[in-house]
């Protein structure tokens, strides 16, 4: 096993053990970015869920990193079925830049996640949705129905978050609107 993903293993789920000295290892050495992703593809659900959570933060300071692995994301990462993998992906999703066909990927991904049980899953796909259809006017609209309805049917968690979500996106488009006309 790589060094990088032996300081990932060990102990349970319910810690996040040496993930932000990985966290640090990468941005000083961003050559350990391939193994760390690949970590989330592992067979300990210990190592995957750490090298998840690692990658999540890296690429929220160089999302440009994430690029040369869309497809994956997109195939075989969606394919876990790990909560713990699932909300760290949804975030991780809506930093990608996306095609229309990827787009619309993503967006089926984050619907289905909405339907896990985990409600921090659901929590961080309904924001990744807010995220990924900011540019995409149909999506966009889909999302808002989404969001009206979560926040009466949701936990609530995804009631406050969506409320939220739900507010911002009409700011968006009120301030679209503004600058249109």
């Amino acid at each position: 096993m790589e060094p990088v993903l032996e300081k990932l293993s060990g102990g349970d789920r319910r810690s996040f053990g040496r993930a932000n000295e990985v966290v640090t290892d990468i941005l000083n050495d961003p050559a350990l970015f391939p193994l760390v992703f690949e970590g989330m593809l592992d067979n300990d659900p210990v190592i995957r869920m750490r090298a998840a959570d690692v990658v999540e933060k890296v690429t929220s300071q160089h999302p440009e990193w994430l690029q040369p692995y869309k497809q994956r994301l997109l195939r075989e990462l969606a394919a876990i079925e790990q909560p713990e993998v699932r909300w760290h992906l949804a975030q991780i999703l809506a930093r990608l830049d996306l095609n229309g066909n990827e787009r619309g990927s993503a967006v089926q991904i984050l619907l289905g996640y909405i339907q896990e049980k985990n409600s921090i899953v659901r929590t961080f796909a309904m924001q990744s949705l807010v995220d990924i259809t900011k540019h995409d006017p149909e999506l966009r609209l889909m999302v808002i129905g989404l969001m009206e309805s979560l926040i009466y049917e949701g936990t609530p968690a995804m009631k406050t978050r969506g409320s939220k979500l739900l507010e911002q996106m009409r700011k968006e488009e009120s301030n679209q609107n503004e600058h249109t006309t």
